[in-house]
């Protein structure tokens, strides 16, 4: 299970990173982008492991990057469009 913990985090970090260098301007600080990586890999290796039970180190693993993929795509923000307030909350 530590093994598959920290499996899980290195590739939580390889996903932020390549979010970064692929989508910097879209995304916010590197320092977000990192945690929340990390963090939805840990989760995803969590709730994978949680599944299956142990003995599935690979399955745990693709489940860590779905889950912090997932997260990570949360934080994409739009291209070029200002976000405005609508007319009702205004």
């Amino acid at each position: 299970m530590i093994w598959e913990s920290f499996g899980s985090a290195a590739l939580g970090l390889v996903l932020s990173w390549a979010a970064l260098r692929s989508l910097a301007d879209r995304l916010p600080t590197p320092r977000a982008v990192y945690l929340t990586g990390v963090l939805g890999a840990l989760f995803g290796a969590f709730l994978t492991h949680s599944a299956l039970g142990p003995g599935h180190v690979l399955a745990t693993l693709i489940g860590a990057v779905s889950v912090g993929a997932v997260t990570l795509s949360l934080l994409i923000r739009p291209r070029g469009r200002r976000l405005t307030r609508s007319a009702a909350a205004q």
